[in-house]
């Protein structure tokens, strides 16, 4: 198939993300969210970061005015189902993302492809709650997206082959990687990555190190850009758990158990970097350990 036109459902960090590669790569992108406020922001935040690429040398001014141009956005879901490619970059929460899915079924052409960013749910069960279980895949983007070079690629048991050598040109096209993964839960990269994540609030959980510590040990001692503690911030510790709990939930072992404080920092609303709090203090001009 060939894919012309981006609809993308969510504009938060992923989706705008999604949104700025897509239409740098010279594709349609209409982005929704139920905000106007987050679309607002979004928009702004693309246009920095494209600005940034001009900066480096990354790309022209007129790359950037092109990517810019080829940017819409609504609040009315509908109005992106005519898109021949859609992407779900929603909260990670199975019921929104399953909501989302059954309020565009109406407006879908034949044959739009469905995705989800989901960085951990069953493709499969939600595809099951679509019209297009073989035009459903798991298109998991890496944060930040106009950065990292990964994509995981994951089958639901219906998916066909289309489908897949579709979305495997539009990687191609982006200029990124893909990387093929069974539909268990949260993949390869999350698999391994979020257990790490969580073992490390755990060594801070039982005093064995602190969060300067815990973060220096792994970016000086195995040679990690940024330490598990500072990571999570980054992507999220609401994110962090909810792919701790299915993970948990997904595999029965008891391995997977989220750590107590991750919980009770996602229960203070110290988020990490999106709340300018979470195992760091954004506020001031230097980020500062909260414990």
């Amino acid at each position: 198939m060939d894919i012309r036109s981006i609809g993308v459902v969510g504009a938060g960090q992923m989706g705008n993300g999604i949104a700025h590669v897509f239409a740098l790569a010279g594709y349609d992108v209409k982005l929704t969210d139920i905000s106007a406020e987050a679309l607002h922001k979004a928009v702004a935040t693309i246009d920095k970061n494209l600005e940034r690429q001009v900066s480096r040398g990354k790309i022209s001014a007129e790359d950037k005015a092109a990517a810019m141009a080829r940017i819409t956005t609504t609040t009315i879901l509908a109005e992106v189902g005519p898109s021949d490619l859609i992407i779900e970059a929603a909260t990670e929460r199975e019921t929104v993302k399953q909501a989302i899915f059954e309020d565009l079924l109406p407006h879908l052409k034949p044959e739009t492809i469905l995705t989800s960013n989901t960085s951990s749910i069953s493709i499969t069960r939600l595809a099951s709650r679509t019209d297009r279980p073989e035009k459903f895949m798991g298109f998991h983007f890496m944060n930040p997206v106009p950065v990292m070079q990964l994509v995981e690629l994951i089958r639901g048991i219906a998916t066909d082959q289309e489908t897949w050598d579709t979305l495997h040109a539009v990687v191609r096209k982006l200029g990124k990687t893909a990387a093929s993964a069974e539909d268990f839960p949260a993949f390869i990269v999350n698999r391994i990555l979020m257990p790490m994540i969580n073992e490390a609030v755990y060594t801070l959980y039982e005093g064995v190190g602190s969060v300067k510590s815990i973060d220096e040990s792994l970016k000086l001692g195995a040679n990690h850009p940024m330490g598990p503690l500072e990571l999570a911030d980054f992507i999220g510790l609401d994110t962090c758990l909810a792919i701790m709990n299915v993970l948990h939930d997904g595999l029965a072992d008891t391995k997977y158990r989220p750590c107590p404080l991750l919980t009770k920092y996602v229960e203070a609303g110290w988020l990490g970097r999106k709340t300018q709090r979470g195992f760091y203090d954004y506020r001031g001009e230097t980020p500062v350990p909260t414990r």
